[in-house]
């Protein structure tokens, strides 16, 4: 018989880290060839040209124009929906069965927002942690009351 698979993935804004559990004192396999990261940037890095002018409304005066997405939350959304879309790739692919998500808070409201209904019924548990730089030795306590590592 084959054993369910569960993965735990830890992410954040910008880094996922996948793991692999196969049963009760199996442990945690990292998989480390679907990890992902990009740079961490701060929104003067992106935007390095000065926000367009614009005259006021009223009276004679011109101001600055504020961008109408911060550019910080569009790269992390695009990062979760590239996350979510591996996600949905590799459950087509039935490699996993289980899935428990690990993120930090904003992170993982971004990753719901893009996770398919297939993927969404996989997940037994989430966690609103930021875990990301945790050594996989010190993982099975985070996970003792959602897995049995």
């Amino acid at each position: 018989m084959k054993p369910v698979i569960t993965w735990v993935v830890l992410a954040d804004g910008n880094s996922a880290r996948f793991f692999q559990h196969e049963g009760p004192g199996k442990g945690l396999i990292p998989i480390p060839e679907l990890d992902r990261s990009t740079k961490p940037l701060k929104a003067g890095d992106i935007m390095a040209d000065k926000p367009g002018r614009s005259f006021s409304s009223s009276g004679h005066g011109r101001s600055a124009l504020e961008p109408s997405t911060d550019p910080v939350e569009k790269i992390e959304a695009d990062f979760a929906k590239n996350l979510a879309d591996l996600l949905a790739e590799k459950l087509q692919a039935t490699a996993y069965q289980r899935l428990v998500i690990i993120a930090a808070p904003n992170s993982l409201g971004n990753i719901r927002k893009f996770l398919s209904a297939q993927v969404a019924e996989t997940i037994i548990a989430e966690l609103p942690k930021n875990l990301i730089n945790t050594p996989v030795n010190d993982l099975p306590g985070h996970l003792e009351t959602v897995l049995a590592v």
